[in-house]
């Protein structure tokens, strides 16, 4: 495969996964108020930091595909001399919503563990010997990121086993500076 293809093929499956992320960040930023088309880019793009930058072109038609498909509603009104659209979540969304984000949580414990496989396999890294990051939520400029709470029992135990093992690996690597540190300070004195 050429390095072209390479990486035309990466661009077409980071479109396709666009276009579900901002589906998705809709429905979460439509959970939080409602907003008009032009709000929703601007707010897209800032919440991103300019990585996700949706157009017109792209932003509308996937409002109108949520609308018909009764995820959201939208009213038109006047603002200022100009007819603008507001859409809003509905009860359907919100379901929708909800479970997208239970399962895109799944889906980053998958890759996750897929990463690490990959490290250990082929890059011969033990989990124990580095810590590896935690594949974040594409959604956490939206859901606040390391600041949503977790929703049960069984997160809060994951984090936690999480932590305990990031903190067995900061103190090896903090006991194997501090040797080395005596190592040299035993060497300097003997100088």
């Amino acid at each position: 495969m050429s390095v072209e293809h390479e990486k035309e093929t990466t661009a077409n499956w980071m479109k396709e996964a666009q276009k579900g992320y901002i589906r998705v960040a809709v429905l979460i930023l439509l959970n939080n108020k409602s907003s008009h088309g032009y709000e929703i880019m601007k707010e897209i793009k800032n919440r991103t930091r300019g990585f996700y930058k949706p157009t017109p072109g792209g932003i509308y038609p996937i409002l109108t595909n949520l609308e018909k498909n009764e995820y959201i509603i939208g009213n038109w009104h006047k603002q200022n001399n100009r007819k603008i659209k507001t859409y809003s979540i509905t009860e359907k969304g919100k379901i929708i919503l909800r479970n997208t984000i239970v399962k895109q949580s799944e889906i980053a414990n998958n890759i996750n563990a897929l990463f690490q496989e990959f490290a250990r396999d082929v890059l011969n890294i033990e989990s124990a010997e580095t810590p590896f990051p935690v594949m974040p939520s594409p959604f956490a400029a939206f859901l606040g990121g390391e600041t949503k709470k977790p929703t049960n029992n069984k997160e809060l135990e994951h984090q936690k086993t999480q932590l305990k093992q990031h903190i067995r690996i900061l103190q090896k690597k903090l006991r194997i500076i501090e040797k080395a540190q005596e190592e040299k300070k035993s060497e300097n004195e003997l100088f």
